[in-house]
């Protein structure tokens, strides 16, 4: 039976387009309904796939971008220039247009509602995808666990989710980083994620925190060196990286 749901959760299927968010110029939210579901974990992946009419395919892996919620998922997209699969879902792609999924995937990089730990995220760009899933999987549980947000974006247009981040959830605490543009009229300049950074907006490693960081991976790695030298214990620092592709 083991063997049985494995295959079938690695088993490509055919979601379609309910229903797109924008989230910035060049990122959107593509909510999809796809039949038959097995349901995921806040910061699990999938792999999409796109066929052309002559045969061709490409595919990718994207985060989840929120908790599951039947036979429906959503991606959040960011455009990449030249990428086959990012360029055609965040441009001509609409509501109704098929896709093949397959997933969810990964076991390691997820947060369960069951866990009572203060919890620390840590994105930067677009790999805030997975980290907001953990969130709204969070409020939807009810949970209690105590979360902080750093999130590092180029510019305040960057923002994935500004909307619904701005809103006050009880519990959860948001640091933001600009490293090229801040926001009008704030004070400082912009910069990368510092050490200090870290050591204010995370938890003390007496609380037993567990972190998550996804991001770029010379920021991943960055992040993941500066929690251990404040302390926190490699077995708690939790990583989900991405490197330079076409796509």
């Amino acid at each position: 039976m083991a063997r049985t749901a494995v295959s079938g959760r690695l088993a490509w299927r055919v979601a379609y387009l309910a229903e797109i968010r924008q989230e910035t110029a060049t990122a959107r939210t593509l909510v999809f309904d796809a039949p038959g579901w097995p349901g995921h974990l806040a910061g699990q992946h999938v792999d999409v796939r796109l066929t052309a009419a002559d045969g061709y395919t490409a595919q990718r892996s994207y985060s989840l971008a929120a908790p599951s919620d039947g036979d429906r998922l959503e991606l959040t997209i960011q455009r990449v220039p030249g990428g086959e699969v990012s360029e055609h879902l965040t441009g001509p792609y609409a509501v109704g247009d098929p896709v093949e999924i397959r997933g969810p995937i990964g076991g390691w990089f997820v947060w369960r509602p069951t866990d009572p730990a203060p919890v620390l995220l840590v994105a930067g760009g677009s790999g805030v995808v997975p980290l907001m899933a953990m969130i709204r999987a969070r409020r939807a549980a009810g949970s209690r666990a105590l979360f902080r947000l750093v999130y590092s974006a180029r510019t305040p247009a960057d923002l994935f989710y500004a909307d619904e981040l701005r809103k006050p959830y009880a519990g959860l605490d948001v640091t933001y980083v600009y490293t090229r543009e801040l926001p009008d009229g704030a004070a400082g300049i912009p910069r990368r994620l510092s050490v200090a950074t870290l050591n204010t907006a995370s938890w003390p490693t007496d609380f037993g925190p567990t972190s998550f960081v996804c991001g770029p991976t010379a920021f991943v790695e960055t992040v993941a060196d500066a929690l251990l030298a404040l302390g926190h214990s490699p077995h708690s620092i939790r990583t989900e990286r991405f490197g330079p592709s076409r796509d």
